[in-house]
């Protein structure tokens, strides 16, 4: 069998102006998490990512803490969601729907708890309804390309490999949920509870993949305690 990695990038800038970027939190749980790997045994054939920042730092911080060189491959369809360009856009028809998330709209995104309210009712909108209509990518056109990305790497890399995928929390849930084989309004339960640098694991062989593991930050948890860090964040 052989074994992906989905790693979530370590925590990005939240109310900075530029969010697209490690905060000295995010660098270090990145640099840790290539630490627990190597103290794993793990041995990276290959790395993949997105070609958003946070994404490539936390592959690069990573895998530095590996031995050997690692093949670092970005590739855009592992990018994130694109959560700005649906609120902007679907937000307001779920105001116009609900009173509460009107209200919620109206006093401000003003920390992570009311943000992420707002990404559950935007999400659980843009799944189930074909939002190209409203000028932006469609949740079909999304899990597609992903779907379509996952499977690339399975045929590239091929068999007994060890590969790692440096992503972010909408697209391991919708990676997860594909290989569950559930639909698009089951997905929203793996994409809330996705850790910073959490590790969930498949297995492939061939054009079989199955989850071993989901959101596995035990290892934080573990080097934290060992060097006086709390490295366990969601945002």
């Amino acid at each position: 069998m052989a074994t992906i990695y989905l790693i979530r990038h370590g925590q990005a800038s939240f109310g900075e102006a530029n969010y697209d970027q490690l905060s000295p939190l995010g660098r270090l749980q990145a640099s840790r998490t290539g630490q627990y790997l190597a103290r794993a045994g793990v041995r990276l054939n290959a790395a993949y990512s997105g070609d958003l920042w946070r994404q490539r730092e936390t592959c690069q911080l990573a895998c530095n803490e590996l031995a050997g060189d690692v093949p670092h491959t970005v590739d855009t369809r592992f990018n994130e969601i694109n959560n700005d360009e649906q609120i902007r856009k679907l937000a307001p028809l779920i105001a116009d729907r609900s009173e509460a998330f009107k209200r919620l709209l109206e006093r401000g995104i003003s920390d992570s708890k009311d943000y992420q309210k707002v990404i559950d009712a935007v999400f659980n909108y843009w799944v189930s309804h074909d939002c190209s209509e409203y000028g932006i990518q469609s949740w079909q056109q999304y899990s597609g390309q992903v779907h379509a990305a996952l499977a690339d790497v399975m045929r590239k890399e091929g068999s007994g490999k060890t590969i790692a995928i440096f992503t972010s929390g909408g697209t391991i849930a919708t990676l997860v949920a594909h290989v569950l084989g559930l639909t698009g309004s089951q997905t929203y339960q793996f994409y809330e509870p996705v850790f910073n640098c959490s590790v969930s694991q498949l297995f492939y062989s061939g054009e079989k993949v199955s989850l071993s593991y989901f959101n596995d930050r035990s290892f934080l948890q573990l080097l934290g305690e060992e060097n006086g860090e709390q490295l366990v964040s969601y945002r």
